[in-house]
């Protein structure tokens, strides 16, 4: 470049250009900045040595060259009287070398009166200022009014590219901090306590927390648009407003949408209910599982009935279902018979740890890496404690009868604690069985009216399959038929039941209960 170029404001004006055009490509990266691209492109248009440095004297990218011993001596004093804001701009002679120090941006004073000692002061004392860019040109000769104001703008422009990245980077950490607390929140939710979601949130309780009723509606749809749509309506707080949207950390297709029924009207256009029904009926992809109204306190219950309900609407021609209100045999099992069959069934567990039972309940619904995910344990650790709990229940938990008889268990109660006395031992009468529960008039009830929409064909298909531990070959191969007729039964009596068979097996439980009350008996009698 000859020196002539550089005093032409033209030349100055079409560099520009060509530094514009750099950065915009750079922002567009989600990549950290590549700085020493700037310096090097910019070496090469005002012939001299350029570095981008903060005023401790660390260097953030230097030109391919650069003789960093100028960085000491009388620099690393003039370095830190630009950290303190003493001076803007200064030139000096170091190594035979012209070298132009200038700093990129504004350093306000600390309150306070201002200290003795710099920032490269005796001792090393730390300096209250904090470090400031700042740009070294060193060349043969000083630069050019053009070059200097050339490197001043491919300074700042590199110092922009780091500031957006630490934007960047400070905006994904709070939407990955929102992202848990919202988890948090569910967490808290599925275990039935509001109260400890709202000690987690002090300070900024989502007004869900404040609502009486709510509504789960499980949305499927594209893992991206999932996560747009839990963005794209997320309020400053970094909630939902009245409502709460939480990416399932299982099932990357599925978000949950807790809607306060207390401020959303289904039928009113602006609802989110409305909404979210919208999206699924004009997307394809997309499917939608509703809920009946419950508690806080049942979100749980919720939350099964919109998964059962969402495997039945992706069969749908519009794509939406809403759950028809069956009551789960375990809320009509006669309550003192089925809570003292359960804590019996449960005994064993009382010498595990508490987490055992949390595990259970977490990997009899989802795949047991799932429910690792889920809790934010291992996989060996969920595998451990379901071995724990074979061994002490004497179960195969590998067979859909023993997972079935132990969800049943721990829908109804919970694992005594370990100094507890004896389980069932009221007056010395002795728990029931199983097989006594489902004798019960309310538990035949139940079943008859849960089998009733599967004619004869579908009902022994489905019990082969059950009897063949939910194996489509093997179950196929006992009845004679091929693989694909036995999954194409089973998607139909999906629909018909309203229970998810298939996609996570969760609805399985339902149609080995309700098979077994119709036969009177149980595969194992605990």
């Amino acid at each position: 470049m000859q020196l002539s170029e550089a005093g032409d404001p033209h030349w100055r004006v079409a560099r520009s250009g060509e530094l514009l055009r750099e950065v915009q490509r750079q922002a567009a990266r989600p990549l950290e900045p590549d700085l020493p691209r700037i310096v090097d492109w910019l070496r090469g248009h005002i012939d001299a040595h350029v570095a981008l440095v903060w005023s401790t004297g660390t260097v953030a990218a230097a030109s391919a060259g650069f003789p960093r011993a100028v960085l000491g001596g009388a620099l690393a004093t003039g370095l830190a009287r630009l950290g303190q804001g003493r001076v803007g701009v200064a030139g000096l002679e170091a190594g035979g070398l012209h070298v132009r120090v200038e700093a990129l941006d504004p350093q306000p004073e600390p309150a306070g009166p201002r200290p003795r000692t710099a920032a490269f002061g005796a001792g090393g004392a730390p300096s209250p200022w904090p470090p400031r860019p700042v740009l070294v040109v060193a060349g043969a000769v000083p630069p050019a009014r053009e070059a200097a104001g050339l490197a001043a703008d491919a300074a700042r422009s590199a110092l922009l590219l780091l500031r957006l990245h630490e934007a960047a980077a400070v905006h994904r950490n709070y939407q990955n901090k929102a992202r848990q607390v919202r988890f948090a929140v569910l967490q808290a939710l599925l275990v039935g306590d509001p109260d400890l979601a709202r000690r987690m949130t002090a300070g900024a309780v989502p007004e869900l927390l404040d609502a009486r009723t709510l509504r789960v509606y499980l949305l499927h749809c594209p893992p991206a648009e999932r996560d747009r749509l839990a963005l794209d309506l997320q309020d400053p707080s970094g909630y939902h407003d009245c409502d709460l949207m939480v990416q399932c950390p299982v099932m990357r297709e599925h978000l949950i949408c807790l809607v306060s029924q207390d401020s959303d009207d289904d039928r009113a256009p602006a609802g989110r209910g409305a909404e979210l029904r919208r999206l699924a009926r004009d997307n394809a992809g997309y499917a939608l599982g509703i809920s009946a109204v419950h508690s806080l306190e049942a979100t749980a219950q919720a939350y099964e009935q919109a998964r059962h309900t969402l495997s039945v609407a992706r069969h749908l021609p519009g794509r939406v279902a809403s759950y028809r209100g069956e009551s789960p045999l375990a809320q009509l099992l006669p309550r003192p018979d089925a809570v003292a069959w359960a804590r019996s069934f449960l005994q064993p567990l009382a010498v595990a740890p508490r987490l055992t039972a949390h595990i259970l309940r977490a990997g009899l619904t989802v795949s047991r890496s799932g429910a690792a995910r889920f809790l934010g344990v291992s996989r060996n650790t969920v595998t451990a404690h379901f071995r724990r709990a074979e061994r002490l229940l004497d179960l195969d938990l590998d067979e859909v009868v023993s997972r079935a008889l132990l969800n049943l268990a721990l829908s109804l109660a919970d694992p005594p604690p370990a100094a507890a006395p004896g389980i069932g031992d009221t007056g010395g009468d002795a728990a029931p069985s199983f097989c006594e529960l489902i004798h019960s008039q309310p538990a035949r009830d139940w079943a008859v009216a849960f089998l009733h929409p599967l004619d004869d064909t579908l009902r022994t298909t489905a019990r082969a399959w059950v009897a063949a531990n939910s194996d489509a070959q093997r179950a196929a191969r006992g009845l004679g038929i091929s693989r694909n007729t036995v999954r194409a039964r089973l998607r139909t009596a999906e629909v018909l039941l309203n229970r998810d068979l298939l996609t996570t097996g969760f609805g399985i439980y339902d149609l080995v209960q309700s098979l077994a009350i119709e036969d009177g008996r149980v595969a194992r009698q605990p």
